[in-house]
């Protein structure tokens, strides 16, 4: 037996399920990791591990270019807010960094759309399993090393300490909104593992614990309401999968209805909820900031500023809104208000459209396979869509790989475009007396 070598050799390479479960964990790995990387390692350090991640999962995707059609890569609404966004740079007052923002926006686009590719939901959950048990029992260690045994903050890391009175704590992850998100999500992933039998019944709730106590840890209110509500949709979600195939499409459009009215409700009552959390003096500062943007917002409310990801602090009209508050904000604590105020209606309707089409896909899958992993991509993307009301960590590095993950994930099985490509086979005839197997 002959071993392959030079083109052969590396086409075997990256289509080695072994690369793929590397490249998987290195690219979560490093994309929850931007804040620590970057701060101990400087930012070129993180662009070079980036720009490498984008090289392998081109890599990746060119060696199952016989498997995939070109229809088949990224979701339609994915490359409709992208193009959008790439369109904004012409009008931005300053262009190089608009590039940059962009491309930092198609390198995580690129990077989660080869995981999609490569492995499957349980893979996935899997693989983003083992990140975050690492970087969670990281974060748990400097917390203790610094907030008891050295008792100092470590302000290169935003860690300040505080661990011994039970928090906030902030771990590697720069705040402590970011730390309670990270739990959150790795707390929905720990369950599916544990539900789906992927690891040990000891590791697993070990792991629940460790996110659990994380969470509790880092006293975010916004981390209350994303935990309610997905806590909320996994109840409706084990509801409508134990219902009747014929019964389930009067449930969802119940759930669908209750959602919107519960909405509207939330933002009614919005002010005694505030109060009850405790986020009085935190949402007047968000408050301040979305009524300063939708002021600039109006002066171009179609096309936008021109995109930027991440907010410029020298530039306008970011400048201006920082200056004119007295603050020095690097976002607008809101994705869906710094994409309304970076690509205009336009961009927001489209980044809309491509996660409410995300949402009811996996919500759709989730709802009529019976194995329990496929509800780890509908309760993710609720978790991140809650969250993007108190940050705008969706559209920038983690979050925005994160969300791009989802969609593809969801859109692999549900895609008009598969339909179009692939036409209904036609069922052999089944012997006599077969006909009520399945």
């Amino acid at each position: 037996m002959t071993r392959a070598t030079g083109p052969s050799a590396l086409g075997e390479l990256l289509r080695s399920a072994g690369l793929a479960r590397a490249f998987t964990l290195t690219a979560f790995g490093a994309a929850f990791s931007g804040f620590a990387i970057e701060q101990l390692m400087g930012r070129v350090t993180f662009i070079t591990i980036i720009v490498g991640l984008c090289v392998i999962a081109a890599g990746l995707l060119f060696a199952r270019r016989d498997v995939l059609s070109p229809l088949q890569i990224a979701p339609t609404t994915v490359l409709l807010f992208a193009g959008w966004a790439l369109v904004s740079i012409f009008w931005s007052s300053d262009k190089p960094k608009s590039v940059s923002g962009w491309l930092a926006l198609a390198a995580f686009a690129l990077i989660a759309i080869a995981i999609a590719h490569v492995r499957d939901t349980l893979q996935t959950a899997r693989a983003l399993g083992d990140v975050m048990r690492w970087l969670l029992a990281i974060s748990l260690g400097v917390e203790i090393f610094f907030g008891i045994l050295i008792d100092m903050p470590l302000p290169l890391l935003g860690v300040q300490g505080l661990i011994a009175e039970l928090g906030p704590v902030q771990g590697i992850f720069g705040t402590r909104n970011a730390l309670g998100f990270v739990a959150v999500v790795a707390l929905i992933t720990f369950l599916v593992e544990w539900r789906t039998s992927s690891i040990r019944p000891g590791l697993a709730v070990f792991s629940v614990l460790l996110a659990g106590s994380l969470a509790v840890l880092s006293d975010s209110p916004s981390i209350i309401i994303i935990a309610l509500i997905v806590g909320l949709a996994t109840l409706t979600l084990m509801v409508v999968r134990h219902t009747a195939a014929a019964s389930r499409p009067v449930l969802q459009a119940s759930i669908a209805g209750i959602v919107v009215v519960g909405l509207g409700l939330a933002y009614v009552i919005r002010v005694p909820i505030i109060a009850f959390l405790g986020a009085g003096s935190d949402f007047s500062t968000r408050a301040d900031l979305w009524n300063m943007i939708l002021d600039f917002v109006a002066r171009y409310p179609v096309q936008g500023w021109g995109w930027y990801g991440a907010w410029a602090p020298t530039e306008f009209p970011f400048l201006s809104i920082n200056f004119l508050l007295g603050e020095r904000h690097a976002s607008a604590l809101n994705a869906y208000f710094d994409v309304l105020l970076q690509v205009g209606w336009f961009g927001l309707l489209a980044f809309l459209l491509f996660c409410g089409t995300a949402l009811v896909r996996a919500w759709l899958e989730a709802s009529e396979r019976r194995s329990v992993v496929y509800t780890w991509t509908p309760l993710v993307l609720i978790a991140l869509l809650v969250y993007s009301m108190f940050e705008s960590f969706t559209i920038t590095g983690s979050g925005w790989m994160l969300l791009v993950l989802c969609a593809a994930r969801a859109g692999q099985s549900r895609s008009w475009r598969d339909r179009m490509r692939d036409p209904l086979p036609v069922a052999p005839e089944l012997p006599r007396g077969a006909q009520g197997g399945r």
